[in-house]
């Protein structure tokens, strides 16, 4: 993923606009400038967010990216049902990259107006890629703190597709906010290299709690948090309800 750079341009334009019709020196004043320059930069910034974020339908290129690997030969949701979600986000340096992210249609707006809140608050999320560009594992993109949605799979033992399968839940920074789980005494975590991030009473970078502004936005818009399980803690974890998923795929109940 390459890195997003800021372009700024000069304010020429709008300096001569301040200066038409000046009854005295068409010289502009220090302040004016200033002024100038302030208003055309926000207007270059505001722009280019507005590029920058954007939702689009699964094109057919989009398509061949994940066919075969997130969006599988068994997957039974329909890929009218997704959502391209192209963003920027600041990794911990406060550097902006671009990101993508594919979610259900229902939340797409609601995902889009997080993350973009997040980034124009100086939030750092290092990686926002495709679980394509990971083969589709799990694993391997929670290992590599990439933060994702959808992933179509079944519930273990079911016919149930899974939130995740769905495009309805929604992981961020998953190496520092693990997913961990007792199973016949044997404590399981997810992705393994997130073991040392299982205190959550310790002060490390990118964790989730409820005092972090993630987890604000993502509650706010109607999210649970799989921090606040209690036969299970899922940190990275943000998810549709139960009851509205019902709503919306009752034949997946």
């Amino acid at each position: 993923m390459k890195k997003y750079r800021t372009a700024f341009f000069t304010g020429a334009v709008m300096l001569a606009l301040l200066c038409t019709g000046c009854g005295g020196s068409t010289e502009p004043t220090v302040q004016q400038a200033e002024n100038a320059d302030v208003s055309e930069a926000e207007t270059a910034a505001g722009d280019e967010l507005e590029e920058s974020f954007y939702i689009t339908e699964i094109t057919d290129e989009i398509f061949a990216r994940i066919d075969g690997k997130s969006f599988k030969e068994d997957c039974t949701l329909p890929r009218e049902d997704l959502r391209y979600l192209h963003v920027l986000h600041k990794d911990l340096d406060g550097e902006t990259h671009e990101g993508e992210m594919i979610v259900n249609k229902h939340i797409a707006d609601d995902v889009m107006d997080i993350l973009k809140t997040l980034y124009e608050s100086d939030y750092p999320i290092e990686k926002i890629r495709l679980v394509d560009e990971y083969d589709a594992d799990d694993e391997k993109s929670m290992s590599d703190n990439n933060s994702s949605s959808f992933n179509f799979r079944f519930i273990s033992h079911t016919t149930r597709i899974s939130k995740h399968g769905l495009g309805l839940a929604v992981d961020i920074n998953t190496l520092y906010n693990p997913y961990t789980k007792v199973v016949d005494g044997e404590r399981i975590v997810e992705p393994a290299n997130g073991e040392p991030y299982l205190d959550r009473t310790a002060d490390f970078p990118y964790k989730i709690d409820e005092n972090d502004l993630c987890y604000k936005l993502f509650t706010e818009h109607g999210f649970e948090w799989g921090g606040s399980w209690e036969d299970r803690k899922d940190y990275q974890h943000f998810e549709i309800p139960t009851d509205k998923v019902a709503e919306w795929y009752p034949d997946n109940q």
